[in-house]
Protein backbone atom coordinates (compact mmCIF):
# COMPACT_ATOMS: atom_id res chain seq x y z
CA UNK A 1 0.00 0.00 0.00
CA UNK A 2 0.80 3.42 -1.00
CA UNK A 3 0.69 7.01 0.34
CA UNK A 4 -1.32 9.50 -2.02
CA UNK A 5 -0.43 12.95 -2.73
CA UNK A 6 -3.35 14.58 -0.77
CA UNK A 7 -4.27 17.07 -3.84
CA UNK A 8 -5.33 13.77 -5.41
CA UNK A 9 -7.59 13.01 -2.36
CA UNK A 10 -11.85 12.79 -3.24
CA UNK A 11 -13.16 13.87 -0.05
CA UNK A 12 -16.99 12.05 -0.18
CA UNK A 13 -19.29 13.39 2.08
CA UNK A 14 -21.18 10.90 3.70
CA UNK A 15 -24.54 12.11 3.70
CA UNK A 16 -27.05 11.65 6.27
CA UNK A 17 -26.05 8.62 7.92
CA UNK A 18 -29.46 7.10 7.69
CA UNK A 19 -30.46 8.09 4.12
CA UNK A 20 -28.56 6.14 1.63
CA UNK A 21 -25.73 7.72 1.32
CA UNK A 22 -23.88 5.11 3.22
CA UNK A 23 -25.03 2.24 1.27
CA UNK A 24 -24.26 4.22 -2.09
CA UNK A 25 -20.67 5.24 -1.09
CA UNK A 26 -19.76 1.74 0.29
CA UNK A 27 -21.44 0.16 -3.79
CA UNK A 28 -19.28 2.87 -5.56
CA UNK A 29 -16.20 1.70 -3.90
CA UNK A 30 -16.87 -1.89 -5.13
CA UNK A 31 -15.98 -0.93 -8.79
CA UNK A 32 -12.67 -1.06 -9.86
CA UNK A 33 -12.75 2.52 -11.70
CA UNK A 34 -13.99 3.74 -8.29
CA UNK A 35 -11.22 1.95 -6.04
CA UNK A 36 -8.68 2.78 -7.86
CA UNK A 37 -9.28 6.48 -6.94
CA UNK A 38 -8.07 8.27 -3.82
CA UNK A 39 -11.27 8.27 -1.87
CA UNK A 40 -11.73 9.20 1.33
CA UNK A 41 -15.07 9.66 3.37
CA UNK A 42 -15.70 11.89 5.44
CA UNK A 43 -18.34 10.56 7.62
CA UNK A 44 -18.51 8.12 10.62
CA UNK A 45 -16.61 5.08 10.61
CA UNK A 46 -19.35 3.27 12.74
CA UNK A 47 -21.96 3.95 10.44
CA UNK A 48 -20.14 2.86 7.13
CA UNK A 49 -18.96 -0.22 9.27
CA UNK A 50 -22.44 -1.32 10.09
CA UNK A 51 -23.84 -0.33 6.77
CA UNK A 52 -21.30 -3.33 5.01
CA UNK A 53 -21.85 -5.62 7.77
CA UNK A 54 -25.84 -5.47 7.19
CA UNK A 55 -25.34 -5.63 3.58
CA UNK A 56 -22.68 -8.05 3.18
CA UNK A 57 -20.17 -5.79 1.51
CA UNK A 58 -16.95 -7.43 2.34
CA UNK A 59 -14.90 -6.91 -0.95
CA UNK A 60 -12.35 -4.25 1.07
CA UNK A 61 -12.06 -2.72 4.50
CA UNK A 62 -12.55 0.00 6.10
CA UNK A 63 -9.34 2.35 7.55
CA UNK A 64 -10.52 4.34 10.31
CA UNK A 65 -7.93 7.83 10.21
CA UNK A 66 -7.96 11.05 11.63
CA UNK A 67 -5.99 13.28 9.27
CA UNK A 68 -5.78 13.25 5.69
CA UNK A 69 -1.87 12.82 6.34
CA UNK A 70 -2.68 9.01 7.43
CA UNK A 71 -4.46 8.54 4.11
CA UNK A 72 -3.69 4.99 2.49
CA UNK A 73 -4.24 3.89 -1.43
CA UNK A 74 -5.11 0.71 -1.77
CA UNK A 75 -8.24 -0.52 -4.21
CA UNK A 76 -9.05 -2.94 -1.05
CA UNK A 77 -9.13 -0.45 1.59
CA UNK A 78 -11.58 2.80 1.83
CA UNK A 79 -10.35 5.51 4.13
CA UNK A 80 -12.70 7.02 6.30
CA UNK A 81 -11.92 10.38 8.23
CA UNK A 82 -13.95 9.36 11.42
CA UNK A 83 -15.85 12.10 12.69
CA UNK A 84 -17.72 10.07 15.11
CA UNK A 85 -20.85 12.01 15.51
CA UNK A 86 -23.53 9.42 15.87
CA UNK A 87 -24.34 7.38 18.85
CA UNK A 88 -25.28 3.84 17.12
CA UNK A 89 -27.85 2.91 20.36
CA UNK A 90 -30.06 5.83 19.37
CA UNK A 91 -29.57 5.47 15.18
CA UNK A 92 -32.38 4.56 13.11
CA UNK A 93 -32.11 3.82 9.09
CA UNK A 94 -34.80 5.31 7.16
CA UNK A 95 -35.55 7.96 10.04
CA UNK A 96 -35.39 12.09 9.98
CA UNK A 97 -32.97 11.97 13.17
CA UNK A 98 -31.57 15.56 14.52
CA UNK A 99 -28.40 13.91 15.09
CA UNK A 100 -27.95 12.43 11.31
CA UNK A 101 -28.96 15.97 10.27
CA UNK A 102 -26.44 17.68 12.42
CA UNK A 103 -23.88 15.16 11.08
CA UNK A 104 -24.68 16.01 7.41
CA UNK A 105 -24.25 19.20 8.03
CA UNK A 106 -20.90 18.78 9.88
CA UNK A 107 -19.41 16.71 7.18
CA UNK A 108 -19.96 19.03 4.26
CA UNK A 109 -18.49 21.70 6.56
CA UNK A 110 -15.24 19.68 7.01
CA UNK A 111 -15.37 18.94 3.51
CA UNK A 112 -14.94 22.83 2.82
CA UNK A 113 -12.42 23.39 5.70
CA UNK A 114 -10.18 20.76 3.95
CA UNK A 115 -10.83 21.92 0.39
CA UNK A 116 -10.50 25.50 1.57
CA UNK A 117 -7.31 24.51 2.95
CA UNK A 118 -5.67 22.26 0.24
CA UNK A 119 -6.00 19.25 1.50
CA UNK A 120 -7.96 17.42 -1.00
CA UNK A 121 -8.77 18.45 -4.76
CA UNK A 122 -12.50 17.81 -4.57
CA UNK A 123 -15.50 17.03 -3.23
CA UNK A 124 -18.01 14.62 -3.86
CA UNK A 125 -21.45 15.00 -1.72
CA UNK A 126 -23.83 11.76 -1.16
CA UNK A 127 -27.42 13.24 -0.26
CA UNK A 128 -28.45 15.37 3.18
CA UNK A 129 -32.16 15.41 4.66
CA UNK A 130 -33.30 18.92 4.54
CA UNK A 131 -36.01 18.49 7.36
CA UNK A 132 -33.15 16.54 9.48
CA UNK A 133 -30.91 19.56 8.84
CA UNK A 134 -32.91 22.27 9.83
CA UNK A 135 -34.39 19.95 12.66
CA UNK A 136 -30.43 20.31 13.75
CA UNK A 137 -30.70 24.22 13.93
CA UNK A 138 -28.52 24.47 10.45
CA UNK A 139 -31.56 26.55 8.44
CA UNK A 140 -29.37 26.34 4.53
CA UNK A 141 -31.83 25.44 2.10
CA UNK A 142 -29.34 22.75 0.78
CA UNK A 143 -25.83 21.99 -0.21
CA UNK A 144 -25.42 24.54 -2.69
CA UNK A 145 -26.23 27.32 0.24
CA UNK A 146 -23.70 25.31 2.48
CA UNK A 147 -20.71 25.44 0.34
CA UNK A 148 -21.48 29.44 -0.82
CA UNK A 149 -21.73 30.24 2.75
CA UNK A 150 -18.00 28.52 4.07
CA UNK A 151 -16.38 29.67 1.07
CA UNK A 152 -17.60 33.13 0.98
CA UNK A 153 -19.13 32.97 -2.67
CA UNK A 154 -21.69 35.18 -3.52
CA UNK A 155 -22.16 34.17 -7.20
CA UNK A 156 -23.00 30.58 -8.03
CA UNK A 157 -25.29 28.19 -9.94
CA UNK A 158 -26.74 24.56 -9.46
CA UNK A 159 -25.02 22.89 -12.92
CA UNK A 160 -27.15 19.13 -13.77
CA UNK A 161 -24.35 17.36 -15.50
CA UNK A 162 -25.64 14.51 -17.27
CA UNK A 163 -23.98 12.43 -20.72
CA UNK A 164 -27.59 12.91 -22.05
CA UNK A 165 -28.44 16.77 -21.30
CA UNK A 166 -26.79 19.56 -19.18
CA UNK A 167 -28.82 22.15 -17.46
CA UNK A 168 -27.69 25.31 -15.18
CA UNK A 169 -30.13 27.34 -13.17
CA UNK A 170 -30.70 31.21 -12.76
CA UNK A 171 -32.44 30.37 -9.47
CA UNK A 172 -33.27 27.48 -7.43
CA UNK A 173 -34.57 27.09 -4.04
CA UNK A 174 -36.97 29.81 -3.90
CA UNK A 175 -40.99 29.24 -4.76
CA UNK A 176 -42.13 29.75 -8.59
CA UNK A 177 -43.25 33.75 -7.37
CA UNK A 178 -39.88 34.35 -6.18
CA UNK A 179 -38.20 32.77 -8.82
CA UNK A 180 -40.06 35.61 -11.64
CA UNK A 181 -40.12 38.14 -8.78
CA UNK A 182 -36.37 38.03 -8.51
CA UNK A 183 -35.48 37.47 -12.09
CA UNK A 184 -32.55 40.20 -13.12
CA UNK A 185 -30.38 40.68 -16.42
CA UNK A 186 -27.23 40.62 -13.98
CA UNK A 187 -27.95 37.33 -12.50
CA UNK A 188 -28.55 35.65 -16.42
CA UNK A 189 -25.47 37.08 -17.25
CA UNK A 190 -23.57 35.46 -14.46
CA UNK A 191 -25.06 32.10 -15.44
CA UNK A 192 -24.29 32.05 -18.60
CA UNK A 193 -20.47 32.54 -18.00
CA UNK A 194 -20.29 29.87 -15.50
CA UNK A 195 -22.13 27.89 -17.38
CA UNK A 196 -19.48 29.11 -20.46
CA UNK A 197 -16.97 28.48 -17.62
CA UNK A 198 -18.13 25.14 -16.81
CA UNK A 199 -18.87 23.63 -19.90
CA UNK A 200 -15.36 24.67 -20.83
CA UNK A 201 -13.40 22.35 -19.03
CA UNK A 202 -16.14 19.26 -19.49
CA UNK A 203 -16.61 19.37 -23.10
CA UNK A 204 -12.90 20.80 -24.07
CA UNK A 205 -14.39 23.22 -26.30
CA UNK A 206 -16.43 26.25 -26.48
CA UNK A 207 -19.59 25.24 -25.76
CA UNK A 208 -22.71 25.90 -27.22
CA UNK A 209 -25.33 27.90 -24.63
CA UNK A 210 -29.43 27.67 -24.72
CA UNK A 211 -31.20 30.00 -22.24
CA UNK A 212 -34.63 29.03 -22.19
CA UNK A 213 -37.25 31.57 -21.77
CA UNK A 214 -39.48 31.98 -18.41
CA UNK A 215 -42.97 32.44 -20.08
CA UNK A 216 -44.68 30.03 -22.73
CA UNK A 217 -43.49 30.23 -25.79
CA UNK A 218 -40.69 32.45 -24.81
CA UNK A 219 -43.29 35.48 -24.01
CA UNK A 220 -44.46 35.37 -27.66
CA UNK A 221 -43.23 38.57 -28.54
CA UNK A 222 -44.95 39.91 -25.00
CA UNK A 223 -48.53 38.06 -25.65
CA UNK A 224 -47.49 36.25 -22.43
CA UNK A 225 -44.97 38.09 -20.65
CA UNK A 226 -42.55 40.64 -21.01
CA UNK A 227 -39.80 38.91 -18.92
CA UNK A 228 -38.03 37.86 -21.71
CA UNK A 229 -38.35 40.91 -23.63
CA UNK A 230 -37.00 43.40 -20.72
CA UNK A 231 -34.32 40.88 -18.76
CA UNK A 232 -33.77 37.47 -20.75
CA UNK A 233 -32.84 38.68 -24.35
CA UNK A 234 -30.66 41.99 -23.22
CA UNK A 235 -28.53 39.45 -20.88
CA UNK A 236 -27.86 37.14 -24.42
CA UNK A 237 -27.14 39.62 -26.53
CA UNK A 238 -24.67 41.23 -23.71
CA UNK A 239 -22.96 37.84 -23.23
CA UNK A 240 -23.13 37.54 -26.91
CA UNK A 241 -21.39 40.38 -27.52
CA UNK A 242 -18.22 39.17 -25.37
CA UNK A 243 -18.08 36.18 -27.66
CA UNK A 244 -19.55 33.64 -25.75
CA UNK A 245 -22.23 31.14 -28.06
CA UNK A 246 -25.41 31.75 -26.93
CA UNK A 247 -28.64 32.02 -27.51
CA UNK A 248 -32.02 32.92 -26.45
CA UNK A 249 -34.34 33.09 -25.32
CA UNK A 250 -35.98 29.63 -26.55
CA UNK A 251 -39.62 28.34 -25.79
CA UNK A 252 -38.94 25.91 -22.55
CA UNK A 253 -41.12 23.46 -23.82
CA UNK A 254 -38.68 23.00 -27.15
CA UNK A 255 -35.18 23.84 -25.90
CA UNK A 256 -34.42 20.92 -24.00
CA UNK A 257 -35.48 18.36 -27.11
CA UNK A 258 -32.89 20.70 -29.07
CA UNK A 259 -30.67 20.60 -26.63
CA UNK A 260 -30.61 16.31 -26.66
CA UNK A 261 -30.58 16.38 -30.14
CA UNK A 262 -27.17 18.06 -30.05
CA UNK A 263 -27.58 21.53 -30.88
CA UNK A 264 -26.66 23.10 -27.75
CA UNK A 265 -24.01 21.52 -24.67
CA UNK A 266 -25.98 23.18 -22.18
CA UNK A 267 -29.51 25.08 -20.79
CA UNK A 268 -29.60 27.90 -18.89
CA UNK A 269 -33.01 27.55 -17.02
CA UNK A 270 -35.23 30.25 -14.63
CA UNK A 271 -35.72 28.31 -12.18
CA UNK A 272 -35.41 25.05 -10.07
CA UNK A 273 -38.18 22.60 -11.55
CA UNK A 274 -37.88 24.12 -15.30
CA UNK A 275 -34.26 22.26 -15.03
CA UNK A 276 -34.55 19.40 -12.90
CA UNK A 277 -38.10 18.12 -14.39
CA UNK A 278 -36.11 17.23 -18.03
CA UNK A 279 -32.90 15.96 -16.07
CA UNK A 280 -34.45 13.63 -13.73
CA UNK A 281 -36.82 11.97 -16.02
CA UNK A 282 -33.86 11.76 -18.81
CA UNK A 283 -30.70 10.70 -16.23
CA UNK A 284 -32.28 10.03 -12.58
CA UNK A 285 -29.47 7.67 -11.59
CA UNK A 286 -26.64 8.73 -13.31
CA UNK A 287 -27.30 12.84 -13.10
CA UNK A 288 -24.82 14.85 -11.13
CA UNK A 289 -25.18 17.99 -9.64
CA UNK A 290 -22.12 20.54 -9.67
CA UNK A 291 -21.70 24.10 -7.95
CA UNK A 292 -20.79 26.10 -10.53
CA UNK A 293 -18.94 28.93 -8.92
CA UNK A 294 -16.98 27.98 -5.90
CA UNK A 295 -13.41 28.63 -5.49
CA UNK A 296 -13.36 25.15 -4.86
CA UNK A 297 -14.53 21.77 -6.78
CA UNK A 298 -17.83 20.03 -5.86
CA UNK A 299 -20.19 17.28 -7.39
CA UNK A 300 -22.81 15.54 -5.61
CA UNK A 301 -25.66 13.16 -6.39
CA UNK A 302 -28.91 14.47 -7.94
CA UNK A 303 -31.02 12.60 -5.86
CA UNK A 304 -32.47 12.58 -2.21
CA UNK A 305 -31.89 10.16 0.92
CA UNK A 306 -34.55 7.63 0.12
CA UNK A 307 -35.24 7.03 3.35
CA UNK A 308 -37.87 4.93 2.42
CA UNK A 309 -35.29 2.27 0.77
CA UNK A 310 -32.36 3.22 3.13
CA UNK A 311 -29.76 0.30 4.10
CA UNK A 312 -31.95 -2.27 2.28
CA UNK A 313 -29.74 -3.33 -0.49
CA UNK A 314 -31.79 -1.54 -3.61
CA UNK A 315 -30.16 1.85 -4.12
CA UNK A 316 -28.50 2.53 -7.31
CA UNK A 317 -24.67 4.23 -6.86
CA UNK A 318 -24.76 4.83 -10.48
CA UNK A 319 -25.10 8.60 -9.85
CA UNK A 320 -22.08 8.27 -6.73
CA UNK A 321 -20.11 7.09 -9.42
CA UNK A 322 -20.39 9.90 -11.79
CA UNK A 323 -20.45 12.30 -9.15
CA UNK A 324 -16.79 11.20 -8.07
CA UNK A 325 -15.50 10.55 -11.74
CA UNK A 326 -16.91 14.09 -12.67
CA UNK A 327 -15.07 15.24 -9.08
CA UNK A 328 -11.75 13.99 -10.36
CA UNK A 329 -12.14 15.06 -13.57
CA UNK A 330 -12.51 18.49 -12.77
CA UNK A 331 -9.90 18.25 -9.98
CA UNK A 332 -7.19 17.84 -12.01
Amino acid sequence: MNKVNKKDIIGVTMGDPSGIGPEIILKSYIHPLINKMGIMVIGDYKILEKCAEKLKINSFTLNKIEKTEDFIQSNTVLNVLDMDLIDLDEFQPGKVQIACGNAAFQYVKKAVELANNKQIASIATAPLNKEAMHKAGHNFPGHTEILAHYTNTKDYAMLLYDAKLNVIHVSTHVSLKGAIEQLKSERVEKVIQLADNYMNKIVKRKPKIAVAGINPHAGENGLFGDEEINIINPAVKKMKDLGIDVEGAVPPDTVFLKAIEGNYDIVVAMYHDQGHIPLKLLGFHSGVNITAGLPIIRTSVDHGTAFEIAWQGKAKEDSMIEAIKLAEALGK
